[in-house]
């Protein structure tokens, strides 16, 4: 009985739905998780752009038992349920139209074997190289087998394998090893007109209202707190007494633990808050930050963060990493010391009409959308040569 109701189902996905190209994206990240990033915001966006896009989630992430609809051309999947992948996955064989696997660099569950099983039955492969292959970001002693079996496989088989950096030095290293071949750059971005509408009637803590009227300016950072933060820099502003620093975010690691700022006076940890709510409490501070320390991971990362802060309409203020500096309205520090300066440049700025616009056409110029586009437009190109 479910099978009949599946097929009829996936039939009328497929004779109803607009696209010219069908996407399965493969991954444990999820959809309704509190991190709505990269694989959400690309996923929704190439969808727009006349991709049939089916993206993988498990029971642990989203109530999906076999498939929903996001929206047109979006559906979610549950590959768990193997009777329905499996009709799945035949029906798109019988679909004469451009295929696609698509999954990121850091992706463990996919191993190379089942990657080749889809470029066998005629799919293309879309490698979305994200950030620096790191032990650290996996949280392991070393590279997860399958991250970095895709990873040589991705450098080696340039006709099948269109790789999409997010980052410089990413694509720097993959033009050293397979040429500039189906290589495309699309760095992160943002949701552009999510920042742009509040909760007006919003109920704050108390504990961060009390923050926010003290007197001080305040200095805020969201995101994972990881062996990258630079807690240093932390204690350095916090001892200048001049600033409250407020935190929201998952400890990642132990590092926040162990980093000693729980003393600070001035540092207040927050702990997380939805994505969608989170944007009330960043609206309600006078500079945001990204104070990593620079390294491998942190100069090969393309931060979401900055775009947010500029659709926020927020001043910036980053440490020196790669890819903060191809943006006008972000102040980038070279030391703990111009980051303090900085953060008093940025204080300035905060009323400045003119440093509000160009934060506005930043912001502007990343839209997901046009990170979706750059995607689409060299799986066309590919395609115009078929």
């Amino acid at each position: 009985k479910n099978k009949r109701k599946y097929i009829k189902y996936l039939d009328e996905i497929f004779n109803n739905e607009k696209y010219d190209r069908i996407i399965i994206w493969r991954s444990r990240f999820g959809w309704n998780v509190p991190l709505f990033q990269r694989p959400q915001h690309i996923s929704n966006n190439l969808s727009k752009q006349k991709c049939l896009v089916f993206y993988e989630v498990t029971t642990m992430t989203d109530k999906v038992d076999d498939i929903e609809k996001m929206q047109d051309n979006l559906y979610l999947v549950n590959f768990k349920n193997k009777v329905f992948a499996k009709l799945l996955l035949n029906k798109i064989d019988t679909i004469n139209k451009p295929k696609y696997l698509q999954f990121y660099s850091t992706d463990w569950d996919l191993n190379v074997q089942i990657v080749k099983e889809y470029i066998k039955k005629g799919y293309k492969i879309i490698y979305e190289y994200i950030d620096d292959l790191s032990p650290d970001l996996a949280g392991t002693k070393e590279l997860p087998i399958n991250v970095k079996e895709k990873y040589e496989y991705a450098m080696q088989d340039k006709e099948n394998v269109i790789v999409v950096v997010t980052a410089d030095a990413l694509e720097k290293d993959v033009i050293s090893k397979r040429g500039g071949t189906n290589l495309v750059y699309s760095a992160n971005g943002v949701d552009y007109e999510f920042f742009q509408k509040f909760d007006n009637e919003y109920e704050f803590e108390q504990e961060f209202l009390d923050i926010i009227n003290n007197g001080k300016p305040t200095i805020g950072y969201y995101g994972a707190l990881a062996k990258w933060f630079d807690y240093e820099l932390i204690k350095k502003i916090d001892a200048t007494n001049e600033f409250n620093i407020v935190l929201f975010g998952i400890k990642y690691d132990d590092s926040y633990d162990n980093s000693g700022i729980q003393n600070c006076k001035n540092v207040f940890f927050l702990g997380s808050r939805d994505y969608k709510v989170l944007k009330n409490y960043a609206k309600k501070l006078d500079v945001l930050t990204i104070p990593f320390i620079i390294n491998d991971i942190t100069n090969a990362t393309s931060p979401v963060k900055i775009f947010e802060y500029m659709a926020l309409k927020k001043p910036i203020v980053t440490t020196d990493m790669y890819e903060c500096r191809k943006y006008t309205s972000v102040l980038i520090a070279e030391n703990h010391a111009d980051f303090i300066a900085k953060l008093a440049v940025a204080l300035q700025n905060k009323d400045d009409p003119n440093y509000i616009k160009l934060l506005d056409s930043e912001a502007k110029a990343n839209d997901w959308s046009k990170k979706a586009i750059v995607i689409v437009d060299i799986l066309k190109k590919m395609e115009g040569e078929k």
